[in-house]
C-alpha cells in the first residue's frame, strides 16, 4: 500500500486528480479500447472531481473514452431525486465532461429484480474488459462504498442494508431527517473493489482519522472492510494532514520519508 500525505484537502484533491489524469492519458484510451474508471460519491471525492474537470476545460484530459461503473446507489430513491447518486454525478462530474452517456454504468436501485441487477452490473464490468482504476472514499467506520462493518471481504455487488452510524451521517443530505434516508442501497462488494488492477482512496478529515488507522496501520478486518486495500497489490492511499491523527508518529514519518525518496 502507498500513503500519499498531503496539507490539506485541496493538495490532497489535486494529488489524487494528477494521479487519476496521468492513468487515463498514460493509457491513450480508444473507443475499441476505452479506460475503464470506478467512481465513488459522497463528499470526500468532490474536490478530485473538481480538479478532474479543470483539467478537463484546460484541454489536458478528455474522457470521451472512458466508461465509468459507480460504486453505489440507494434502493428505492428516484433516479431524479437531487440526492440520488445518479444526480449527484451527473450534477458534479459527468456533465461538466464529455463523456459519452452511454459510457457511464449507476446501478439502478429501482429495478423490479435488484439481484438481477447486481448480477448484471457485474456481468458489465467484465464485459467492459475490468476497471483500470478504481477511486474511492472511506466512511469514519472504515466502509468503502456501502460495505459496512461485518461485511465479506469477498463480497460483489449486492443489496446492502444500512447501519444506523451511516444513516445518521447521510442524513445531512436529508435535512437530518433520519426516516427520509433510505435503508438499503446496491453497492459493488469488496472482492469487486479488489478486482480492480488500480485502487486510489482518497481519505481527509478529523473525522475518517480512526478509519484510516485502521487502514494503514491496523490489522485486516472485516470490521474496517477498507482495510482490505492493504492485500490489493497497486492501492494507494491520498490523505490530508487532519486524517493523520491516529497514526503513530512512526508510521506517519515512514510514509512522509518514503515520498520524499528516502526509502
Amino acid at each position: 500500500m502507498r500513503v500519499i500525505i498531503e496539507p490539506t484537502y485541496e493538495r490532497m484533491s489535486q494529488w489524487a486528480a494528477d494521479y487519476v489524469a496521468k492513468r487515463i492519458i498514460d493509457a491513450k484510451p480508444t473507443a475499441e479500447k476505452p479506460f475503464v474508471l470506478g467512481c465513488p460519491t459522497g463528499s470526500s471525492p468532490l474536490g478530485l472531481y473538481k480538479a478532474l474537470i479543470k483539467k478537463y476545460e484546460a484541454g489536458e484530459l478528455s474522457f470521451e473514452n472512458v466508461v465509468t461503473f459507480n460504486m453505489d446507489e440507494y434502493v428505492h430513491l428516484p433516479e431524479e431525486h437531487p440526492e440520488s447518486y445518479h444526480s449527484f454525478m451527473w450534477k458534479n462530474f459527468f456533465s461538466q465532461i464529455d463523456i459519452k452517456p452511454e459510457n457511464v454504468h449507476i446501478l439502478n436501485g429501482n429495478a423490479a429484480d435488484l439481484q438481477q441487477e447486481c448480477e448484471a452490473y457485474e456481468k458489465a464490468i467484465e464485459a467492459a474488459g475490468g476497471i483500470d482504476l478504481f477511486m474511492g472514499g472511506v466512511g469514519p467506520d472504515g466502509h468503502l462504498a456501502f460495505n459496512e462493518p461485518g461485511s465479506s471481504l469477498a463480497s460483489k455487488t449486492r443489496i446492502k442494508t444500512l447501519t444506523t452510524d451511516t444513516i445518521i451521517a447521510n442524513s445531512r443530505f436529508f435535512d437530518y431527517d433520519m426516516n427520509l434516508v433510505p435503508k438499503q442501497a446496491l453497492t459493488v462488494g469488496i472482492g469487486t473493489v479488489m478486482a480492480a488492477k488500480e485502487v486510489l482512496l482518497v481519505c481527509n478529515g478529523h473525522h475518517k482519522a480512526r478509519a484510516l488507522q485502521h487502514i494503514v496501520d491496523g490489522e485486516v478486518s472485516h470490521k474496517w472492510t477498507a482495510s482490505m486495500l492493504q492485500m490489493h497489490p497497486h492501492s494507494i492511499v491520498v490523505c490530508d494532514e487532519a486524517a493523520c491523527d491516529e497514526l503513530t508518529v512512526g508510521t506517519y514519518k515512514y510514509y512522509l520519508d518514503k515520498e520524499r525518496g528516502n526509502l
